[in-house]
């Protein structure tokens, strides 16, 4: 674990190579991922949620929505990139994203429930691919890299848990 508040978990390192064990930790990562993320608030009240998780970090609520906005954008890139052509993906500004009205006022509920839909339809879309689609790619025009599907599902199940543990670390350092 890291004693960066930040990355509680760490930096997201990709693998030098791929496995079908390393992307069934992945897979069973990004199933887990909403009732992860459900227990981790679990009991909070208002003002916890919006309490920052780090000194000029998000509140716990934002964290939440955050994880809903960004995994429904990964959730389809991955459809972009198995339905077309080693596509060009449309960035988004999410830090914009977290300080819209509903994602700093919004109970939380309605994006855990969005995330148990999107994980079940990610994951059931993901077990069903074959090796050669995870190789497929899309381009990020931000950063000017091509990223294939298995290192976009190793990023986002790493993602899921660095979220997380900002929310359980919050509540470790508070005694929630």
């Amino acid at each position: 674990m890291s004693h960066d508040p930040r990355y509680p978990v760490g930096r997201y390192q990709p693998p030098e190579s791929n496995s079908d064990a390393l992307r069934a930790g992945w897979l069973h990562d990004l199933e887990s991922l909403p009732a992860l993320l459900r227990a981790a608030v679990w009991g909070l009240d208002d003002e916890q949620f919006d309490t920052p998780y780090r000194e000029g970090g998000w509140t716990v609520r934002q964290v939440v929505h955050h994880v809903a906005d960004s995994h429904i954008n990964a959730y389809c890139r991955f459809k972009l990139a198995l339905t077309e052509e080693h596509p060009t993906i449309r960035p988004y500004e999410e830090a914009l994203w977290a300080e819209l009205p509903e994602a700093r006022a919004l109970p939380v509920e309605s994006s855990l429930v969005l995330l148990d839909g999107l994980h079940a339809r990610w994951a059931a879309m993901c077990i069903a691919m074959t090796p050669a689609q995870f190789d497929r790619s899309f381009h990020h025009p931000e950063s000017h890299k091509d990223a294939t599907l298995w290192r976009t599902l190793g990023m986002y199940a790493w993602h899921g848990k660095h979220h997380v543990a900002h929310i359980t670390s919050l509540r470790s350092a508070h005694g929630w």
